[in-house]
């Protein structure tokens, strides 16, 4: 009932519901002709734990001080995801490759433009540059 997204799987259901399907409302309408209807989407606070809960817990872009970890809770049948991630004036396009179809990982080979890294983390830096960031999972 919560999740946005059960709301806007279908058109019929997408058009009663009317709100954002990324943030979650406050509340849903039950009974007359507003059933079904989402409400009070921006003023919950709740979006930013939506985003938070997806960013850090399931991709597993965990940002402390100027390193970004990556440790990511996913479904084992997803093999790849990518991510745009900005820091200050720099571009950090990330891909990151589950080719043993695990769940959790906390280990990770890391390569920055093509180069492997031997830490954990990206050393985050605001040179205003685009790095090509690929984290395969161990």
């Amino acid at each position: 009932m919560v999740n946005p997204i059960e709301h806007t799987r279908m058109r019929d259901t997408s058009n009663k519901y009317k709100v954002e399907p990324y943030v979650i409302p406050a509340d849903i309408y039950g009974s007359g002709n507003l059933s079904g209807r989402g409400g009070w989407t921006w003023y919950t606070g709740s979006s930013s734990w939506f985003y938070k809960a997806g960013i850090e817990y399931i991709l597993g872009l965990k940002k402390r001080g100027s390193k970004l970890y990556i440790k990511p809770s996913i479904s084992k049948e997803w093999k790849e995801y990518r991510v745009r991630y900005k820091y200050k004036n720099s571009i950090y396009d990330i891909t990151v490759k589950n080719p043993e179809g695990l769940e959790n990982s906390q280990k990770q080979e890391i390569f920055i433009n093509n180069k492997k890294i031997e830490t954990n983390f990206i050393n985050l830096i605001d040179d205003g540059k685009r790095y090509e960031v690929l984290a395969v999972l161990k």
